[in-house]
């Protein structure tokens, strides 16, 4: 399940809420009570090398233009 960063006006907290993605912009209560919240833009960390495949044919894959160009 998704967790979302909210930060309430009232007192300046911010705290987490695990819940799912259709109520991502639901109100949401901080833990002191106050209802004037507001989520906050999270930073998502992606790793990896999605959707890169492999090399072009005929690439050694190092320098300009395949690495033959800068070898003297």
């Amino acid at each position: 399940m998704p967790r979302y960063d909210y930060r309430c006006r009232a007192c300046g907290s911010t705290f987490e809420l695990n819940r799912p993605m259709a109520e991502a912009n639901s109100p949401a209560t901080c833990p002191s009570g106050h209802g004037d919240t507001v989520k906050l833009l999270s930073t998502v960390a992606v790793t990896g090398k999605a959707g890169a495949g492999p090399a072009p044919r005929g690439s050694s894959g190092g320098g300009c233009c395949g690495g033959g160009c800068c070898a003297g």
